[in-house]
């Protein structure tokens, strides 16, 4: 697959993606970022010295297939996909879509879910930045509107987020997603199975992976894998922003092989 140079800590995704897909999930081994950002941080935006964010980034792109272009992205926890290019301009969005080969785009997360997706063809893939706000507002939907394949002809994978154990949220996530749901079944749904009190009065433990399925499903989508992680739990494997406030990037990234 062209994956061989690929580092042996980062985690790709256990799915039936066609050959020509390009799908890996950074972690916090392999860089040279110092505390709080040890070791691999590749965010420009979290205060770490820069210098070192480059280093990490270039070890990133050594690592990869010969000739694949990255795009980046400011993220800015809403709906926007961003088609990727390889000119090296980094693009406003929380989402990203390929389809040519040697191009891969790339989120940035510490908590918030990383969305995989891939047409059965291998012609065409994308990847959504999925916090709560982006998953409300919509970016899963958008993200799979753009592809031209009928919805059961898309892979999706969900990758490395902070679980139910840990997500606590207020009683106005639970109003937003309920009012967002495209039916009120669907809204009864989500209250039911995505969400659980916790243990402070009027707060709930949230589960972004069944929020993702069942919106998914909804849709269409029947090929959903992935969804067993946590990465507030993981502390040696994965940045978390509730867990230690200050802290590091790590990515997904999905693309299309040269």
């Amino acid at each position: 697959m062209g994956t061989h140079r690929l580092a042996q800590h980062w985690l790709q995704p256990q799915w039936s993606a066609p050959e020509s897909v390009l799908a890996l999930v950074s972690t916090r081994t392999g860089g040279v970022s110092e505390p709080p950002f040890q070791h691999f941080n590749l965010g420009l935006h979290v205060g770490d010295d820069p210098a070192a964010v480059l280093v990490n980034r270039q070890r990133l792109s050594d690592s990869l297939p010969v000739e694949m272009h990255l795009q980046w992205l400011e993220q800015v926890h809403g709906i926007e996909l961003v088609n990727a290019q390889a000119d090296g301009v980094t693009r406003r969005g929380d989402a990203v879509y390929i389809d040519q080969p040697g191009l891969a785009g790339l989120v940035m997360t510490a908590d918030c879910l990383p969305v995989f997706f891939a047409s059965t063809s291998g012609k065409r893939v994308a990847l959504a930045h999925a916090g709560w706000r982006g998953l409300a507002g919509g970016v899963l939907e958008k993200t799979l509107a753009r592809f031209s394949d009928a919805p059961s002809e898309v892979l999706v994978f969900l990758g490395p987020a902070i679980g139910p154990c840990h997500f606590e949220v207020g009683a106005e996530v639970l109003s937003n997603f309920v009012a967002a749901a495209a039916t009120p079944v669907l809204g009864k749904i989500i209250q039911e199975q995505a969400f659980r009190p916790s243990a402070t009065p009027g707060k709930y433990l949230a589960d972004l992976y069944i929020l993702a399925t069942l919106k998914l499903r909804a849709l269409g989508v029947e090929q959903i894998s992935g969804g067993e992680l946590c990465t507030y739990c993981e502390h040696d494997r994965f940045f978390s922003y509730r867990r230690d406030g200050q802290t590091g990037r790590f990515v997904s990234l999905m693309g299309l092989l040269p």
